[in-house]
């Protein structure tokens, strides 16, 4: 049983105030309004496709810079996340390899690391700075929220940089305490 208590009584003659709230009411408002900060600290997908039966209508976009950064996933995390990230064929038109970095910034955007490349020709493991990549499809980077010298990073917002063939986008991420 939650206990509650008049934050009002005493406070004024007849104890009455126009905005009195429980106690439990003031935690509950409290835990709502963190709820909608933070869930409007988190990008949506770059586009949200109408859904019927549980199959997508049309055929998915594919953006003018040929790749897209996905939502790391879990996000925010507290160790480590996986980076997604899909290259379209036109970006294998011309029949050459693309170039693919995948940098970490702090807030004050400065360089804090690289995730690695997972399943990957050259192998997992592999920083994803300058890698090539031979063929269309969907991969996926992994961070163990390190920085460059193998330190844990901490707690906060950080920028995640995709540069395809020396275009770029970026997504926010979260790590948050244990």
């Amino acid at each position: 049983m939650l206990k509650t208590f008049d934050a009002c009584s005493g406070m004024y003659p007849g104890g009455l105030f126009p905005h009195c709230y429980s106690f439990t009411e003031v935690r509950m408002r409290h835990a709502v309004g963190v709820l909608i900060v933070l869930l409007s600290t988190l990008s949506l997908p770059d586009s949200i496709a109408a859904q019927v039966g549980g199959a997508t209508v049309g055929p998915p976009e594919i953006p003018a810079s040929g790749f897209r950064l996905g939502s790391n996933y879990p996000n925010p995390f507290t160790t480590e996340t996986r980076i997604p990230f899909e290259l379209f064929e036109v970006l294998f038109a011309e029949g050459r390899p693309v170039v693919v970095t995948i940098r970490i910034f702090d807030i004050l955007l400065q360089h804090v690391g690289s995730p690695t490349a997972l399943n990957h020709p050259a192998g997992d493991g592999t920083p994803v700075l300058d890698l090539e990549y031979v063929a269309p499809g969907r991969f996926e980077a992994f961070w163990d929220g390190r920085d460059s010298s193998g330190i844990p990073v901490a707690w906060g917002s950080y920028i995640v940089e995709l540069t395809v063939n020396g275009r770029s986008e970026s997504r926010r991420v979260f790590i948050s305490g244990g």
